[in-house]
């Protein structure tokens, strides 16, 4: 079965600059325009950033200028480094992939089952 697996996560200080990663088994992300979305308690699933096959990226205005998507192919591995992280970016964060060349953040034809990152001191 085709997977992807988040990892990375944990408890972060306020401040502080995890990097999230997306590790594909079964299947190459050559192929794949990745998505990192993030739902917070109570609230909808939010598309934060995405990154196509050749490497163009697209970010939220929510994490413009903190937040940066990255990919390795010879890894098979797509990045999130996240800095100065505060409070209300607690949440369970996933990536997705979506066969082609996009930039997707919908229509994803397959999903990571989620890493948990809480910013708290």
């Amino acid at each position: 079965q085709l997977q992807l697996v988040e990892s990375g996560g944990g408890l972060v200080q306020p401040g502080g600059s995890p990097r999230l990663s997306c590790a594909a088994s079964r299947f190459t992300l050559d192929y794949y325009g990745i998505g990192w979305f993030r739902q917070a308690p109570g609230k909808e699933r939010e598309g934060i950033s995405c990154i196509t096959n050749g490497g163009s990226t697209y970010y939220a205005d929510s994490v413009k200028g903190r937040f940066t998507i990255s990919r390795d192919n010879a890894k098979n591995t797509v990045y999130l480094q996240m800095n100065s992280l505060n409070p209300e970016d607690t949440a369970v964060y996933y990536c997705a992939a979506r066969l082609g060349n996009s930039c997707p953040l919908a229509g994803m034809d397959y999903w990571g089952k989620g890493t948990q990152v809480t910013v708290s001191s």
